[in-house]
């Protein structure tokens, strides 16, 4: 792994232990704040949560997005495939706040509706990554698989998986991406994350909170999109 992948996670790491020092600093910027550090629950603890709602998102974002795409591209099911995306493109263009809102009389406040919200947004990018991948593997390689007496099961297994494997990595990267901006609305409805300085300091009017904790949002999600992005390399390399 290069060590540039690795930087924003450094700097990621360094805003963790940095800002729980830096009362003075924000109280230069926002003199007008009588609390200008934010001390409900250390940021540690927030950023492990925060992490906590993303991975639990992706794990069945990726199984439905993937699941769909491969049913997308079967022989006869271009059907299916402009179905799973009016679905899910729905699913995505419905605002996270109203998602959330949708969910919480029925899953109650926490971390449920946040989650329901961030499967809906992660699931669209991997879908389409999976379909489109599937559909360019050269069809001369599919047909000397069925020619050399694989299953179907095994030339998707086999051929056809592996040699998308780039494009559906490139499209879990995004969908993690856009789950570590996306977690921080779940604040709204209680969930314990990164967001939770940033509504708490829109409801006490404290700026200070917020830049809190949009600074380690966006730092997150740039040591994400790094660290995938390295581990995304050696797969994109390698020969199939």
């Amino acid at each position: 792994m290069r060590p540039a992948a690795l930087l924003p996670a450094v700097l990621f790491a360094a805003a963790l232990l940095a800002l729980p020092l830096g009362g003075a600093t924000f109280g230069a910027l926002f003199p007008e704040v009588a609390e200008p550090l934010y001390r409900r629950e250390p940021f540690t603890t927030l950023a492990l949560s925060h992490a906590g709602l993303v991975l639990a998102s992706l794990l069945p974002a990726a199984a439905i997005g993937i699941g769909l795409g491969i049913a997308a591209t079967r022989p006869g099911a271009r059907e299916v495939r402009a179905v799973a995306d009016a679905l899910v493109g729905f699913a995505q263009a419905v605002p996270p706040v109203a998602v959330i809102a949708i969910a919480v009389p029925a899953v109650g406040f926490g971390a449920a509706p946040a989650l329901l919200a961030l499967v809906c947004y992660a699931t669209l990018p991997v879908l389409r990554a999976t379909a489109g991948a599937l559909a360019t593997v050269p069809p001369e390689v599919l047909d000397a698989a069925r020619g050399a007496g694989m299953t179907p099961r095994q030339v998707l297994f086999r051929v056809e998986l592996p040699l998308a494997a780039p494009p559906i990595l490139a499209g879990l990267r995004v969908a993690a991406v856009l789950a570590v901006a996306t977690a921080a609305v779940g604040a709204v409805a209680g969930a314990t994350c990164l967001g939770t300085p940033i509504i708490a300091g829109l409801v006490n009017g404290n700026p200070a909170w917020v830049v809190q904790g949009a600074l380690l949002t966006g730092l997150m999600a740039f040591a994400v999109d790094g660290l995938l992005g390295a581990l995304a390399r050696p797969v994109s390399a390698s020969p199939p």
